[in-house]
């Protein structure tokens, strides 16, 4: 089963050729340090930063078996050189270990990939998602401003613009404090890169689905409606990478995805892929919109502008909404002295839904429906 399927042949579209000459630039002899470089998106950060020329690069990651298996995945890659990685054990939430491993090994960029990044898991575990996404992005940061770090990319998510749950606000304070410390007047370039999903993600739905197909069905869909934007994890990454070089400070940068994908219109595709036909061999049932889950997601908000870069298929957004940076400072320490109390849920989501609109002009000017970047642009012309 599967035997000729390509993730690509999922896209509805070409994949993305992507000229790396300008991420060469910024990642060639560099030291580079990715965190949760374990993960899906890290992994893929460290093994394009290593084909790219870095002089080192450092994965940090608290997985440990997942820092494991990337190490022997690169044992594999016999250019790459054993001397040219490193596997630190840390986490984010522990200032003291990122500082000690940033001092040691002295990167020259840092991307910050680590973050709980699935939506109904952190709907049920508020307090964490706070830990680990926000107080453990101000740690990081904290650490790359210590020791001279001359660039800092956050991965974000389109789940942070319209943010209706816990993760997607929890990376949308991610880059507001991108936003506050790139005003700073610090030596550190601070930016961030916000894209959908991806496939072939641990936890994503195109592995979800194929063992269900395995099993016999059924393929669970929550939504006949749902759409996604979806590329692959490498096409993301070169895009990522490619952000990263064109990054001065400050800016949040989107990429363009193409259309959205109807999640029943996967689920089809791969159930046929598989040699059956949906509704007859394997069943489609539709188990409901789980906690934190939106029919759509958008990559932009409404008063951001969408400026085109040098590359077609990234974009630099800009936000002409005034921002009281202290007042900003002031909400999200009180916001965090809530989560680290770790008792009063409705409290902490109040403080960090009310966080994150203070940033925003009033909800009625976002947008009803989902906007096409290429429409934007169109528009801005």
């Amino acid at each position: 089963m599967y035997m000729n399927l390509k993730i690509e042949d999922l896209l509805f579209r070409d994949v993305v050729q992507n000229d790396m000459s300008a991420a060469a630039d910024l990642i060639e002899g560099r030291v580079v340090m990715v965190t949760g470089g374990a993960g899906s998106v890290g992994s893929e950060l460290c093994k394009q930063v290593l084909e790219l020329g870095c002089a080192l690069v450092i994965v940090y990651d608290f997985n440990e078996n997942g820092l494991y298996e990337i190490g022997e995945v690169m044992n594999e890659y016999k250019e790459f050189g054993r001397n040219r990685y490193k596997l630190c054990l840390g986490s984010i939430c522990d200032l003291r270990r990122l500082n000690e491993v940033i001092r040691e090994y002295k990167p020259d960029i840092l991307f910050h990939a680590a973050a709980h990044k699935h939506v109904p898991m952190m709907e049920l575990n508020p307090f964490e998602a706070i830990k680990n996404n926000v107080v453990g992005t101000i740690n990081v940061v904290n650490a790359c401003v210590q020791n001279d770090v001359d660039k800092f990319i956050l991965i974000s998510t389109d789940k942070a613009v319209n943010p209706v749950s816990i993760m997607g606000a929890s990376k949308r304070v991610a880059e507001l404090i991108v936003k506050y410390m790139s005003v700073q007047n610090i030596r550190t370039e601070f930016a961030a890169v916000r894209f959908g999903n991806v496939f072939g993600s641990s936890g994503s739905v195109v592995p979800r689905f194929k063992q269900q197909i395995d099993k016999g069905g059924p393929v669970t869909l929550t939504h006949m409606d749902m759409i996604r934007y979806f590329m692959t994890i490498s096409e993301a990454i070169g895009l990522v990478l490619t952000a990263g070089a064109f990054a001065k400070g400050g800016e949040i940068f989107t990429l363009d995805m193409g259309y959205p994908i109807k999640i029943y219109d996967l689920a089809v595709d791969l159930i046929r892929l598989a040699g059956y036909e949906p509704e007859v061999d394997i069943k489609i049932e539709i188990v409901g919109i789980r906690p934190g889950e939106k029919l759509y997601e958008e990559l932009f908000f409404n008063y951001e502008t969408v400026d085109r870069t040098s590359h077609e298929k990234i974009f630099v957004l800009k936000n002409e909404c005034l921002q009281d940076w202290n007042s900003f400072n002031n909400q999200l320490q009180q916001m965090i002295e809530t989560a680290e109390k770790g008792k009063d849920e409705i409290s902490l989501r109040e403080a960090l839904f009310a966080l994150v609109r203070s940033r925003e002009y009033d909800n009625k000017a976002m947008p009803k429906s989902r906007i096409d970047v290429s429409t934007r642009i169109l528009q801005n012309a």
